[in-house]
């Protein structure tokens, strides 16, 4: 699936603000044709996605390494802005995009403790190899409970649930999981940032 940065911002604040539920109440009309439209443009760039890239060019060569950076600071020339982005495909052939870019004022003086339980729920070994099984491809519960230092079901839920509550990973079928889209780029950057 692909993702454009303006769907992604809509999706994304839209599940945040539904706990990671859509809702769909008496009076949403507007969200559902909303919602319709961004299916049909998915839909539409998935079939896109799916032919090979023409003449594809490297991410960057000597001449322009920081080809971001600069246009992040014609951008953002005086506050300064943070960017993340990515483009994944994931084990199974799904294919996600994803660009955010938030001014640092607003990431400074925000509550950086409201974001303590979504990263404590990676802070566990067992929780890492989980989200990692996920993204590989293993999505039942059959195939979670064969990662090394799982012990019983119990635990395996148990983190699972850490997982799921923190947006992590979500219940894609009975007994299956996901990582949810607009999280398969943030996890990765995360990931990113802690290599040595």
């Amino acid at each position: 699936m692909i993702y454009p940065s303006d769907t992604l911002d809509f999706v994304s604040t839209h599940f945040q603000s539904n706990g990671g539920l859509p809702v769909n109440q008496p009076g949403d009309d507007e969200l559902i044709a909303r919602l319709t439209q961004i299916e049909e443009r998915l839909a539409a760039l998935e079939t896109r996605a799916a032919a090979p890239i023409a003449g594809h060019a490297p991410i960057a060569d000597d001449e322009d390494t920081y080809w971001a950076l600069r246009r992040l600071r014609e951008l953002a020339p005086e506050a300064g802005a943070v960017l993340f982005t990515g483009t994944v495909e994931v084990s199974d052939g799904e294919r996600y995009e994803w660009q955010q870019t938030l001014p640092v004022e607003g990431i400074v003086e925000s509550d950086w403790t409201l974001g303590t339980p979504v990263l404590a729920a990676l802070a566990h070994p067992a929780r890492l190899q989980i989200v990692r099984a996920v993204m590989r491809g293993r999505r039942s519960a059959a195939e979670l409970q064969t990662i090394d230092g799982i012990e019983s079901t119990g635990q395996l839920y148990h983190h699972v649930r850490q997982l799921v509550a923190a947006g992590w990973l979500r219940t894609a079928a009975r007994a299956r999981y996901a990582v949810p889209p607009e999280r398969v780029v943030p996890l990765l950057v995360v990931m990113a940032c802690v290599q040595h």
